[in-house]
């Protein structure tokens, strides 16, 4: 008599996908930029500015440099553009002084 592993290993290999996994066929691209900003001054405005620019679609990372007064954005330049995070930063009350 069969042993049922040995039944199993004649049944066609099927492999389960997660239900909420989308296949896309475009490949995701990221871009990196260096935003300039002014009247930061202090941990405080870093940390708004911070929350601000990852409150954008499309950013994947924001870090906040205080003492340069620069922020350095990762994000998918087919969801957000700089033009995105310029009023960001002037919604958050600081001014948005270019990208490097």
């Amino acid at each position: 008599m069969e042993s049922c592993f040995e039944s199993i290993s004649l049944l066609p290999k099927i492999t389960l996908e997660p239900k909420n996994k989308v296949m896309s066929t475009q490949q995701t691209s990221t871009k990196q930029v260096i935003v300039n900003i002014g009247g930061m001054g202090c941990t405080g405005c870093a940390n708004t500015i911070k929350e601000a620019l990852e409150g954008e679609e499309g950013v994947i990372e924001a870090t906040v440099d205080l003492e340069s007064d620069t922020a350095s954005v990762t994000y998918d330049p087919n969801v957000v553009s700089t033009a995105d995070f310029k009023q960001a930063v002037e919604e958050a009350g600081y001014s948005f002084e270019g990208t490097k």
